[in-house]
């Protein structure tokens, strides 16, 4: 099909268009992305409107057009492109196509009312990518074009769902068209640009290149201007009056197609006679021209057009003509008139012919009046049910005025962004009702809550409101030990783990015993545990275990004190048995009690985490793996798969790796990068999915792999405040080991352990510093690196795990004669052999096959470094094999 006007100039956009369109309904069924940009004017939408009649016949094509009074509503471009598609199914078969992702992505888009957990934004965008995803495959014989007109003016949660959806148009039958103007791209935030031009995001051309196909369309020359002119008035126009028509519009199409629609309204003949008329007509279809044009229709016309100007896009006649204070027979007529002028098109909703024409009429409203019909429109809205999350974008533009109800009115929307997964749509609203200012005694509670709605997106914002608040009177107890909690998890976040800590400790000094005390003394313990280097971490310690030892776990301050006592005793390597202890009775019936759940906000999800990594390093992988698969099915569920989602796939990588499972660990620890990658960069879980994979790939035998991450992620020195799971300076260590850098490798493991030893670290399987230390200096310092292996060995055998104690032997045997090597090297072999560490069982066994020359031994470990996926032990049995051999 063609389109119903023809298009000047536009055939390469055009051809390039339907080769898109063809490859989308090709055999290969490509999806890719196309991007029209231009000025005002330039013909955009009418071309969006070609390629919409092109695909028309083969296609689904589901469109959405962006306005520049509705930037700040959540979603509402989502909303377009998908509900008229989800509106042909019944509710319960839409259950069906959202899936799991009900609960999270359906309140986005208004189906269904929020429940549960807040769900993250990056939950959203992956609950609305699946449900794009299945809806593409009902329509899976006509694949999918989406289109979007106007995306300068997009909100900024569609932008960011079309720059993740983008990225993955490779996998997906699916075409995104979008137009946008440069100049006003330019002007939105850096983030916004960002998602505009694909850079950053991976998208894919239609032909799966490395980028968008990218088309700016320029204006008309002369000629195409002229042939416009005379197809609309006749070929009897003559050169003079269509080289004016081009001087006067610049070439621009829709300023082109205005003016000749006018000369045709005043019959004026299209002679060069009338030439010096074009100027004054030209005027009339822009700027303060078009406003007087529409003066000229009537005073009840002119204040309906501000009604629907305020309103924006998808114009309810009804809401507009009582905005407008009219009976709905005054709306009818004026809606009559402006259409007839060319003002506005389509009944209800309505919508104004071109966005130049809405930008003008709402410009053209005198400030108080805009103002005045924004307030108007907000209880308009409200009454008519639609709620305060749809009127706040017009009671963000009412002036500030002592107006206690806005200031209710802005919190309640806030809540309501928060809870569909828009907190930037929720700052905002908070932000402006401090403007308006709230009560003095409600002030510190509104920073509080604008504190809240920023800790995932900007935990600097987090700090700056939270401390804000706590400065001012206003806040009870509870809210004043909440927002100090949250303050320290926003400056952790912040890599301020320092400061949490102190912010924790001023609170704890003036909060009154109880539960609310427990909560801050337990936060403060965790914060100062977890940085990276403290001043006595001994005294902290006994601090904790004079808190923690006597307790039950009777209530959730309890078993979070517990929890705290149990991870440092593992890493101070106390007696396992002892530690294990310790999370079970931080556990209730082996899981987090309610209210310490992976979701719940109250203690945060660091707590559940310490238990998991408790058992991971004390031979118990299985009750880790049982907590920490628990975690990816409770962030998926509630949405959280951020940061969130990409630490639980790091903690499963972490079972795996100690299990001795390392291709199932770096698929998982790799995943766990990925997800990270998405939600931001250096994230505290960057570093920790960066050390484990490093250190499964290392085991893996696969160095220069690890040298890619290690540099990719800035994996080195200076190291964040925070410690890193597990300990980094020795994984780095062991690195530079196998790079065969052995002199920086001594340097970074002595530095690791003058850190760890004065707080009483000892663990040798969370920080093996001591080992590699003493492997590392076995030529040129052979006393010390024995003496080392044998410290080692004394710290693993007052942990008592077999793991530990495995490791340990099979270190202290390298500097024994060859007679006790044999002896240690069975004991080795025999304690990890009841170990869950098949990798470091692998390891043992090899060296111990080939110490006594037994192809037996290592054809046994063999196997188990190749179940493990260990390459390099695996050609290192083959060799001692191969050598055991010819030497017979």
């Amino acid at each position: 099909m063609k389109p119903s006007r023809p298009l000047y100039e536009r055939e390469p956009a055009l051809a390039i268009a339907a080769q898109a369109v063809d490859d989308l309904c090709g055999a290969q069924a490509a999806g890719g992305l196309l991007i029209f940009s231009g000025e005002a004017g330039i013909g955009k939408t009418a071309l969006l409107d070609a390629i919409r009649t092109m695909a028309a016949d083969r296609c689904t094509v589901w469109s959405a057009r962006c306005g520049e009074t509705v930037t700040s509503v959540p979603f509402h471009v989502v909303r377009q492109l998908l509900q008229p598609a989800l509106d042909r199914f019944p509710s319960d078969e839409i259950r069906t196509l959202f899936g799991d992702w009900y609960e999270i992505a359906a309140p986005a888009l208004g189906l269904a009312v929020p429940s549960g957990p807040q769900p993250d934004p990056q939950g959203v965008r992956d609950g609305l990518d699946h449900v794009v995803g299945r809806l593409a495959a009902r329509f899976s014989n006509r694949p999918l074009v989406l289109v979007v007109d106007d995306a300068h003016w997009a909100d900024g949660e569609s932008l960011a769902w079309l720059a993740s959806f983008t990225a993955r148009l490779g996998e997906l039958p699916v075409l995104v068209v979008r137009t946008h103007r440069p100049q006003e791209l330019a002007e939105r935030p850096v983030e916004s640009r960002r998602l505009h031009d694909g850079r950053e995001t991976g998208e894919r051309t239609p032909s799966g290149g490395a980028g968008p196909t990218h088309v700016e369309l320029r204006a008309l020359t002369p000629d195409a201007t002229a042939e416009l002119t005379r197809a609309a008035l006749g070929e009897h126009a003559d050169d003079p009056f269509c080289r004016e028509v081009w001087a006067v519009t610049g070439g621009n199409p829709y300023e082109a197609v205005e003016l000749v629609a006018k000369v045709q309204d005043r019959e004026l003949p299209p002679m060069e006679e009338s030439a010096g008329k074009l100027r004054e007509l030209g005027a009339s279809a822009r700027g303060s021209g078009l406003v007087a044009r529409l003066e000229r229709l009537g005073t009840n016309a002119t204040r309906f057009a501000w009604a629907a100007a305020v309103l924006g896009t998808d114009i309810s006649q009804e809401l507009a003509a009582t905005l407008a204070g009219m009976s709905q027979a005054e709306a009818a007529d004026c809606t009559a008139r402006l259409r007839e002028d060319r003002i506005v098109s389509g009944f209800d909703p309505l919508e104004f012919v071109h966005p130049l024409i809405a930008t003008a009429v709402y410009r053209s409203i005198p400030s108080a009046t805009r103002t005045a019909m924004h307030g108007r429109a907000a209880w308009a809205i409200t009454r008519a049910g639609l709620g305060a999350a749809a009127a706040s974008r017009h009671l963000l533009e009412v002036h500030p005025d002592d107006d206690q109800e806005l200031v209710a009115q802005l919190r309640d929307a806030a809540r309501r962004h928060l809870a569909v997964g828009a907190p930037e749509a929720a700052r905002r609203c908070l932000e402006r009702a401090l403007e308006e200012p709230p009560r003095p005694s409600d002030r510190a509670t509104v920073l509080y809550e604008l504190g809240c709605a920023t800790l995932l997106s900007s935990p600097a914002t987090t700090v700056r409101h939270l401390r804000a608040a706590l400065d001012l009177p206003g806040l009870g107890d509870e809210l004043r030990v909440d927002a100090t909690f949250r303050l320290a998890a926003a400056l952790s976040h912040n890599n301020q783990l320092k400061e949490a800590a102190q912010a924790l400790a001023a609170e704890s000094a003036r909060t009154a015993p109880g539960p609310g005390l427990m909560r801050l003394q337990a936060a403060h313990f965790l914060w100062e545990g977890m940085q990276q280097a403290e001043d006595d971490g001994p005294a902290r310690s006994r601090r904790l275990s004079l808190n923690a030892d006597h307790l039950t776990g009777r209530d959730n301050a309890e078993r979070a004190i517990l929890t705290l006592r149990a991870f440092d005793a593992m890493l101070r390597g106390e007696n396992a048995q002892l530690v294990v202890d310790f999370c079970e009775r931080a556990l209730v019936d082996g899981r987090p009690a309610r209210g310490l759940g992976w979701t719940d906000t109250e203690w945060g999800f660091e707590l559940p985490t310490l238990v998991g990594i408790t058992y991971a390093f004390t031979d118990r992988p299985d009750r880790a793996e049982e907590l920490f698969g628990e975690a990816v099915r409770a962030f998926e569920i509630s949405g959280w798969s951020g940061a969130h989602l990409a630490f639980a796939h790091t903690l499963l990588g972490l079972v795996h790796r100690r299990r001795g499972r390392l291709a199932e660990a770096e698929g998982f620890l790799r995943e766990g990068l990925r997800l990270a990658d998405r939600a931001g960069r250096g994230l505290p879980v960057h570093w920790d999915a960066a050390c484990l994979l490093i250190d499964t790939l290392l085991a893996r035998g696969r160095t220069d792999e690890a040298r890619v991450i290690a540099d990719r992620y800035s994996f080195g020195p200076p190291y964040p405040s925070a410690m890193v799971l597990p300990d980094a300076p020795c994984v780095r260590g062991r690195l530079l080991l196998a790079e065969g850098r052995t002199r920086e490798a001594v340097a970074e493991l002595e530095a690791a352990g003058r850190a760890l030893e004065p707080r009483g670290r000892f663990n040798g399987v969370w920080a093996p510093w001591a080992g590699d230390l003493a492997r590392a200096l076995a030529d040129e310092d052979p006393v010390r690196a024995a003496r080392l292996a044998v410290s080692a060995r004394v710290h693993a055998e007052r942990f008592g795990t077999e793991t530990a104690i495995g490791e340990a032997l099979r270190c202290v045997s390298f500097f024994e004669n060859p007679r006790e090597r044999v002896r240690l090297l069975a004991e080795s072999v025999r304690h990890l052999e009841a170990s869950p560490s098949a990798y470091e069982h692998a390891r043992a066994r090899i060296e111990y096959g080939t110490a006594i020359g037994s192809p037996r031994e290592l054809s046994r470990g063999e196997k188990l470094a190749k179940a493990c996926g260990a390459e390099t032990l695996v050609l290192r049995a083959q060799q001692a094999r191969a050598s055991i051999r010819s030497a017979e």
